[in-house]
């Protein structure tokens, strides 16, 4: 039985790496990285340290003298602010990030990778009408892949979180390749982070015991290679935040604010759901984006989430610690893709391969022993 021996990915516009850690986690050694952003370069450097971090802007990068072999996979996705369906003031031909999904095309013809993972918001597959997802596929197919599309569910894959990100997968060996199958059992909020520390609004602590040795499979997953809870940093929010959560009972959001304590928003009516959302402890939470703007609450305690509960829901180990000040970590945290949900993706992308080399090795034995 042949199997794949030498699984060698990439990772472009690769944020902090939650990619890149899935990717590990199914046997897949990562040999580049490129991110233009200083911070998360410099997290990214410090939990993959046998990864050579490119902080470069992608536009001045020589694909060809990256790698003398060609890669198993290739995979990222370009900055999706012009391509999200709630950014409307930025979704036109003129932002400058719709057109780095051209960047993503040129590391393929110059890298000729086996496989590829492009990554974005739900919004890119409808962005000018479909059109963009269309002229992708159309130069990956004069390129000589096969590609498939999917907005998958996080939650649907072991993240508790409800996170709905599109994905094209496509492979130059004519594979048929179908996206993995949603698993039976959803991860809640509190089956993620009720064992981290009790914290008070504005706690910066940089390491502290665990509240409870008592775990799930998902706890234990993630605190494998951890003694401690790290990063137990809360943003310290001003008093009148602090009553506005007060009034806000679980699941709801900021409608249950009264309202004579929303006198400084103008226009109450148009403020997104999202905002002021406690957590309901028995779901999955709300897609973790920039989860400080959105004054996201714990499930049980009027305060923010810490910095380590936000990475819980964001499927990172315990042991992922993220550099820079607070407001740089929760947006990367926010900008990652999760872990486990690309864990998910490399794992069935392995599994499709391996099964196309098992059919091609007795057919060369057959012909050694004519």
């Amino acid at each position: 039985m042949e199997k794949i021996t030498k699984l060698i990915g990439i990772d472009i516009f690769s944020g902090v790496g939650g990619m890149s850690i899935g990717a590990e986690m199914a046997g897949i050694k990562i040999a580049f990285a490129i991110e233009n952003n200083i911070h998360a370069a410099e997290t990214f450097k410090s939990n993959h340290k046998n990864t050579e971090v490119i902080r470069e802007d992608i536009r001045k990068v020589n694909f060809k003298n990256l790698l003398k072999d060609t890669p198993f996979i290739l995979f990222g996705g370009p900055p999706c602010q012009g391509f999200s369906l709630s950014n409307t003031k930025t979704r036109t031909e003129e932002n400058p990030n719709n057109a780095l999904f051209g960047e993503y095309l040129r590391s393929v013809e110059e890298l000729n990778p086996e496989w590829l993972v492009f990554e974005n918001v739900q919004g890119f597959q409808n962005f000018e009408k479909g059109k963009v997802v269309q002229e992708l596929e159309r130069r990956l197919q004069e390129l000589g892949y096969v590609s498939k599309k999917k907005v998958l569910w996080a939650s649907d894959y072991g993240v508790p979180q409800n996170r709905n990100r599109f994905f094209l997968i496509a492979n130059r060996m004519g594979i048929d390749y179908h996206f993995p199958e949603p698993l039976q059992k959803k991860v809640s909020v509190w089956e993620a982070i009720s064992d981290l520390p009790k914290l008070k609004n504005g706690d910066y602590f940089n390491s502290l015991p665990y509240h409870s040795d008592k775990l799930n499979d998902y706890t234990k997953q993630v605190r494998a290679n951890s003694q401690e809870a790290t990063q137990n940093y809360v943003s310290r929010n001003k008093d009148y935040v602090l009553e506005r959560y007060r009034h806000i009972k679980i699941g709801q959001n900021w409608q249950a604010i009264p309202s004579e304590l929303m006198t400084n928003y103008s226009e109450v009516k148009n403020t997104h759901s999202g905002i002021y959302k406690r957590l309901d402890p028995n779901q999955p939470s709300v897609v973790i984006s920039n989860y400080r703007k959105n004054m996201l609450i714990h499930p049980f305690e009027d305060r923010g989430l810490s910095v380590r509960e936000a990475a819980r829901l964001q499927s990172f180990p315990d042991d992922f610690i993220f550099k820079g000040s607070i407001s740089h970590i929760q947006q990367q945290i926010g900008n990652a893709v999760p872990p486990l949900l690309a864990y998910r993706i490399f794992k069935s992308i392995i599994s499709f391969t391996n099964a196309k080399r098992r059919i091609k090795q007795p057919i060369r034995s057959s012909l050694l022993e004519v």
